[in-house]
């Protein structure tokens, strides 16, 4: 079994969590007891890889969940599926980071930063052949930001040769939930474009725009945004935990995924998009999926595709369906939309498909794309993060745990150049010649 240890950090990364594994449990027909009660061979084929088998026939999610107040974890625990966690993995402080990176990464996270390495190392010590780690996080706020990013550096040491995968919450421009969302988000940016192989992008704009535009839904709530979320990680994860027709793991699809090893952070998406009501009434086919996959409306992180060009894409259809018309209803989308794939990687889209559909769908797709477009997330960070920096604004809270302005200027620093090589790539072709000249004159349209 290839297993994957899963760590959930702070309040957001907790509530996103836990919705996942509500989500795969469904699937696997595991109920709130932990046992099993599903209808299919298929659903324990590969439980290993997300549950540890307990004693009787428990399983436990292999999950270690993390923060540093308890609030939340009390949260969880009175939630639904609050009892199948196992509670020795459940670490938490008592004071809270209070939205500052620097209590995260430095003081108070550092003090806890022991205990929860290891817990992980047990769960990484109990599996026959260890796939990696995927850390859920946001990056606005303090525990997810500063702690989940010191705990990824950690563990990126401890197994260096392990694929790290991180759900990030990325700050988005009119949601806003603290006013030093710009310092974390650049805080953690700089830790993740060094310690992790993948981060899929969301963000909450994005997410209430499908709420609102696709799912008609009035007043979305948290519960809501989670849904789509913990809906597109089960889609992300589903060639681990079902026996497909092509298995990809967490090596294969960094491998195809990320051309330059600092551009790895994802953009994801989910087809089909309906209410919960809706369901029922539509029948879905193979082009209708791939139409709706690529739709600028359907991505989750609130940037707009056709600003930038597709380095590479994946896509993860579930349910039965003929591949030789999921191949053809690719292709037929590249050779359509060419101008927003980068030509000098020939075949840049990778394909799979799992028998099996998520709950009460007969077919879905998911979608990964690495697109050069994502750097208008970093760029809008990078921008409110310089007004503020600019003046020192709130600097003191960070500098009072222990941290150096130069910190933050390096940080600010190595965001500028991932935008910049962002930038370079989108505007790169195949002849050198024209990319020489292109490098010398001004070339901006693809701000806007």
């Amino acid at each position: 079994m290839r297993e994957i240890v899963h760590i959930q950090v702070g309040r957001c990364g907790n509530q996103i969590g836990a919705k996942f594994w509500e989500v795969i449990s469904d699937e696997h027909g595991i109920n709130p007891q932990g046992c099993y009660q599903g209808d299919s061979d298929l659903q324990l084929e590969r439980i290993n890889v997300y549950y540890n088998e307990g004693s009787g026939t428990k399983y436990v999610p292999r999950a270690v969940l993390v923060d540093l107040e308890p609030g939340t974890m009390d949260a969880i625990r009175a939630g639904p599926f609050g009892q199948i966690f196992r509670p020795d993995n459940i670490v938490f402080g008592g004071t809270g980071a209070g939205n500052n990176w620097a209590k995260g990464h430095y003081t108070e996270g550092a003090g806890l930063l022991e205990v929860v390495l290891d817990v992980v190392r047990k769960e990484a010590e109990g599996c026959d052949c260890l796939q990696g780690f995927q850390v859920v996080h946001s990056l606005g706020g303090g525990t997810g930001s500063g702690m989940g990013t010191l705990l990824l550096d950690n563990l990126s040491e401890e197994y260096p040769d392990r694929i790290m995968v991180t759900y990030s919450v990325v700050p988005s421009p009119k949601v806003s939930d603290t006013v030093v969302e710009p310092y974390n988000a650049t805080l953690s940016l700089n830790q993740l474009i060094e310690s992790s192989n993948q981060s899929y992008c969301i963000d909450n704009e994005a997410l209430y725009d499908i709420c609102f535009r696709t799912l008609k839904l009035m007043t979305p709530t948290y519960g809501d945004l989670n849904h789509l979320v913990s809906a597109t990680m089960s889609g992300v994860t589903t060639c681990l935990r079902f026996p497909g027709q092509l298995n990809a793991d967490l090596r294969k699809l960094a491998v195809n995924m990320v051309p330059f090893p600092r551009l790895h952070f994802f953009m994801p998406g989910f087809a089909p998009l309906t209410s919960r009501g809706n369901q029922k009434y539509r029948a879905l086919s193979v082009p209708e999926l791939t139409q709706q996959m690529f739709d600028a409306k359907n991505m989750m992180a609130a940037c707009d595709p056709r600003h930038g060009r597709y380095l590479t894409v994946a896509a993860v259809f579930r349910g039965r369906m003929s591949m030789k018309e999921v191949d053809e209803q690719m292709l037929n989308i590249q050779k359509k939309n060419k101008d927003f794939f980068v030509e000098w990687i020939p075949h840049n889209v990778k394909t799979a498909v799992c028998d099996i559909p998520p709950r009460g769908l007969k077919m879905s797709a998911t979608f990964i794309g690495n697109t050069t477009a994502i750097q208008e997330i970093f760029k809008r960070i990078s921008e409110q993060f310089t007004s503020m920096f600019r003046r020192k604004a709130f600097i003191h809270w960070y500098t009072g745990e222990g941290m150096d302005e130069a910190d933050f200027t390096e940080a600010d620093n190595n965001l500028s150049d991932l935008i910049s090589e962002y930038q370079q790539y989108q505007d790169a072709t195949i002849d050198d010649q024209e990319f020489e000249e292109e490098e010398e004159g001004p070339n901006d349209e693809s701000d806007e």
